[in-house]
């Protein structure tokens, strides 16, 4: 298995999305619901990604892996472990939930997974921002107070954001997306998300959405304060590092060349800008995401001044 991979996307109905997928990255979207999420990569019991085109189109992820574990993820990786990264495409057209991911020591006893995830800013409307972390000094105590009297927004962390600007949101952060972002999002391999509050919302049922108070309150880091996002640069840099992955942010100018060498590591690529000419004449453009197998070669050719996203260090083959 040498060839890249992309992925028929999997579009998910939510009540904060809308339909910004299709003018901004050119897609035909299923239906008239609000979209929210387009889960680019995954492998997961719920849900597995479909390979577009080439010769292993139709299979899905969890068959190339259990039949070319070792070409794909690299030598002494189990067939049966799932690919341990979740590429999706965020359209926030309103603000989603305050919310957490159970950190890995704890996830267990609440019968979930940890998520560390980053945000990547690919557009934003003007005065949109996130929230991640507590205000320097919240206590537990303040959270649940102002959680019983609706009173909890400023006790979270907000800060504006441009495009281009991205922040590592780690398992225990509260967090939430601001209304008017579209985002990728590079994650771990999870799907478990307490909700604490909801700003007083229901779903798409016209019904309250449910919230995981309990699960929450044990979840957040309380000495998480005010932690602050990487912002655009028009030069390639690491942008995310943590045990789960690293990403590096690749600028090419027009007619510049990316090689990956063979027998590395497996990568994901994603261009967030620009257009990329890969191997078998593929043009990869913004909105794309592939898997780089571990035993391809690859060289890609900017047809234009692109930014690409290289998600790196996540099958345990050692750093370079």
């Amino acid at each position: 298995m040498h060839e890249l991979l992309r992925f028929e996307p999997l579009y998910q109905e939510r009540v904060w999305g809308g339909r910004a997928l299709e003018s901004a990255l050119g897609r035909s979207l299923p239906g008239k619901s609000p979209i929210g999420e387009a889960w680019e990569i995954v492998d997961r019991p719920e849900a597995q990604s479909l390979v577009k085109g080439g010769r292993h189109a139709g299979k899905t992820l969890r068959q190339l892996i259990e039949a070319h574990a070792a070409d794909l993820m690299g030598p002494g990786w189990d067939k049966k472990r799932p690919f341990p990264i979740l590429v999706k495409w965020l359209d926030c057209r309103e603000r989603l939930s305050l919310q957490v991911h159970p950190p890995a020591a704890i996830a267990p006893q609440l019968k979930g997974e940890p998520k560390t995830e980053t945000w990547y800013i690919a557009d934003t409307q003007p005065g949109a921002g996130l929230l991640v972390g507590l205000k320097k000094g919240v206590t537990r105590e303040q959270f649940e107070q102002a959680l019983k009297s609706n009173t909890l927004e400023p006790l979270v962390h907000r800060f504006a954001v441009a495009e281009g600007d991205s922040i590592l949101v780690r398992s225990g952060q509260i967090h939430a997306i601001d209304a008017g972002n579209l985002i990728l999002e590079i994650q771990q391999n999870s799907d478990t998300t307490y909700r604490v509050y909801d700003w007083g919302r229901v779903g798409l049922d016209g019904k309250p959405r449910q919230l995981h108070v309990k699960e929450s309150l044990a979840s957040i880091k309380w000495d998480d304060f005010e932690p602050a996002p990487v912002r655009a640069a028009p030069t390639s840099g690491v942008i995310a590092d943590c045990d789960e992955f690293t990403i590096r942010r690749v600028v090419l100018d027009k007619g510049e060349t990316l090689h990956l060498e063979a027998g590395e590591q497996p990568r994901i690529l994603s261009v967030v800008t620009g257009e990329l000419h890969g191997p078998g004449k593929q043009v990869l453009g913004r909105g794309d995401n592939a898997v780089l197998p571990y035993a391809g070669e690859f060289n890609f050719k900017a047809d234009a001044v692109s930014l690409v996203l290289l998600t790196e260090n996540f099958s345990g083959q050692a750093k370079k």
